[in-house]
Order: structure tokens, then C-alpha cells, then sequence
């Protein structure tokens, strides 16, 4: 029997989302998750075995601004440093033939290490956090990033684009439903048009909820605000707000609702993109990955500002579903290797 052990990044959820989907397509393949908080909590609500140890420091974002930076980048050292103990003693015991990360690239340096093969799943193969002097050693942690990167029997990247040596492009990796959009309007009580405000796994997003809610106070529409505000997010909203909390099927909110507000996390933008949900992306300012996925979409931090121009606009445009099939080809890449590897 195959002993597969998924390492998963727990800064946010989008990692464990889109681990989610490729899991539940690996035929006959159980792997055991390793992560910790927020994410962990979901994979465990998602049927699958979890490992909850790591606890990565938080980003400190100021009214929408990521501020810090170069103290968080230290802070991630040092609990980079300490996942690597855990990983070490959790590859020992499990002896794993196959080792998949999801941007854990702890668990990646010792595998590689002890020759296990390795997969790993990323969004970037660079980092840009910091700048200037103290941008040295960040400088350092991406040649090591991209020594480990190239030692990997596969990296699968979700997007669009052409393969290169071990990189694979597979395209947006997302989760699937066979509920109709009917019905998940039915079953989530969504009798109008339904402007769905999301944040993701941490608190970063508490400056887009209050900046939603200034913004729908003045716009004249017929339709309801739902919020998915997070479990790290606990201020108390008017009664006439829904609030759904923590929900472990995004993908189907997103695809009921009929305008998505979110940061601008890649899984959360495929997700809404895949179900032809008209989207508003605002990226944590100072945020490199968030600033990059929100341009590709046509959008700026800026747009904070505009929401209330911006959501009229969305609730008018028609949806248009784009076909994504990222997730078999990724599970036929781990599924290839596996078997190659007996």
C-alpha cells in the first residue's frame, strides 16, 4: 500500500482547498495530511486523516496594508527552520514512498535529502516581500527555494501556460460539484442577488469586510450581502447582514451567488472564475502574489475606493463559466509518479 504524505501550507486556505480536490481524485490513494490551524480544521471537516503542527506566523496587515514585512520574513525563517524539525521526525516515522507540498518546502528539503521522490505545488517560484537592504535575505531563501524546486521529480503549477524541464502548467485546480446552481440557491436560502464577501483562513481581510459594508449602504439594489467572514473574524455584524462564519464548501457559495468580493488569493479567483461568477479582487496592498493575481483580473488595491461603482457594474455583467481541468491532470501527474515509484 502506498504511504503518501501531503504536506500543505496553512498561511490561508487556498492551499488546502485545492490540496482538497486533487485528494478526493487520487483513485485507491489516501494520503495523510500534515498542516496546522486553520487549514488543518478543514481537511479534518473534508474526511481526511490530518497531522496538526505547524503554526506559521500572521501577516500584520494595517487598513488593508501588509506593514513589516521584513520582521515576518525573519519570523517565517525561524518557523521554516522549526517545521523542519517536525517534518524530519513525521517522514521518519511514516517512511513515506511519495512526498507532495503544497508550498511547504520544509517537508521538500529533507525528502530530497534522503532521496523520497517529491511533488510540489506552487503558485510562485519567487518571492518579493522585501526590498532594499534587508531584501538579502529573501534573496537567499529563493535560490534555496529554486535548488529544491529543481530536485523535484515534478512541480505542478496552477495555470495556464507551456511545461518546462520538470514544471508542469496544468491549468486552475478547483473544486467540483454535480448540485445545480438552483438547487444550491434553494439550499442556501438565496432568494436575490447575492453579493458574497470572502476573506479567507485569517484576519487579514477584516479591512474588506468593513469597507463592504460602508459601500452597500449606498448602493441602490435589490439584492442581499452574505459573508463568509472566517473563524478568525469575530465582530458582531448588523442583523440584516448574513453571515455564514467558516463554510467548507466555498466553491459552491461562490457558485450560487451572483457577485464575488474576495482578496485576491489565487484558489479563491479560480474558484470564481471556474463557475462564471462575475468577481471584484482587492489585494492586500504591499502583498506581491495578491498585487499579481488581482492585475492578471484587471484589478488594484485602489479599487477599495470604487466598490460601490464596482458592484452594480458585476451585478450586470452575465457569468461565464470557464472549463478547468487542472485538478486530473495534476491527480495523473501524482498518480504517474507514484506508480514509477513503487
Amino acid at each position: 500500500m502506498t504511504v503518501l504524505d501531503f504536506f500543505t501550507s496553512p498561511i490561508g486556505l487556498g492551499h488546502a482547498t485545492r490540496d482538497v480536490a486533487i485528494a478526493k481524485n487520487l483513485t485507491k490513494i489516501r494520503p495523510r495530511f500534515i498542516t496546522g490551524g486553520v487549514a488543518a480544521q478543514f481537511l479534518e471537516k473534508s474526511g481526511f486523516e490530518v497531522i496538526d503542527v505547524y503554526r506559521p506566523p500572521e501577516f500584520a496587515v494595517e487598513y488593508g496594508t501588509l506593514k513589516k514585512s521584513t520582521r515576518w520574513l525573519w519570523n517565517y525563517y525561524k518557523y521554516y527552520k522549526e517545521c523542519k524539525k517536525i517534518s524530519a521526525k513525521i517522514i521518519e516515522s511514516d517512511n513515506p514512498d511519495v512526498i507532495i507540498s503544497d508550498e511547504d518546502f520544509a517537508s521538500l528539503d529533507i525528502a530530497q535529502k534522503i532521496k523520497i521522490p517529491t511533488i510540489l505545488i506552487t503558485d510562485i517560484l519567487e518571492t518579493r516581500f522585501t526590498g532594499g537592504v534587508t531584501s538579502f535575505v529573501e534573496k537567499k531563501m529563493n535560490r534555496s527555494m529554486m535548488g529544491m524546486v529543481k530536485k523535484c521529480n515534478t512541480v505542478i503549477i496552477p495555470e495556464i501556460g507551456e511545461d518546462s524541464e520538470n514544471i508542469k502548467r496544468v491549468g486552475p485546480i478547483v473544486r467540483q460539484t454535480d448540485t445545480s446552481r438552483d438547487k444550491l440557491r434553494k439550499r442556501y436560502s438565496f432568494d436575490k442577488d447575492i453579493v458574497l464577501v470572502t476573506v479567507g483562513g485569517t484576519n487579514a481581510g477584516t479591512f474588506l469586510i468593513e469597507r463592504i459594508l460602508e459601500a452597500f449602504s449606498k448602493i441602490k439594489c435589490d439584492a442581499d450581502l452574505v459573508l463568509v467572514s472566517g473563524p478568525s473574524i469575530r465582530k458582531k455584524f448588523d442583523s440584516h447582514i448574513r453571515n455564514m462564519g467558516t463554510v467548507n464548501n466555498l466553491h459552491e457559495v461562490i457558485f450560487a451567488s451572483d457577485v464575488v468580493v474576495s482578496l485576491a488569493g489565487r484558489s479563491t479567483i479560480d474558484e470564481t472564475n471556474s463557475y462564471g461568477t462575475p468577481g471584484i479582487f482587492i489585494p492586500i496592498k504591499g502583498h506581491f502574489e495578491q498585487e499579481d493575481n488581482a492585475k492578471r483580473e484587471g484589478f488594484t488595491f485602489d479599487d477599495i475606493n470604487r466598490l460601490d461603482e464596482l458592484i452594480p457594474e458585476k451585478l450586470g455583467e452575465k457569468r461565464g463559466p470557464i472549463s478547468c481541468g487542472g485538478v486530473n491532470t495534476a491527480s495523473k501527474i501524482i498518480r504517474d509518479i507514484i506508480k514509477s515509484n513503487p
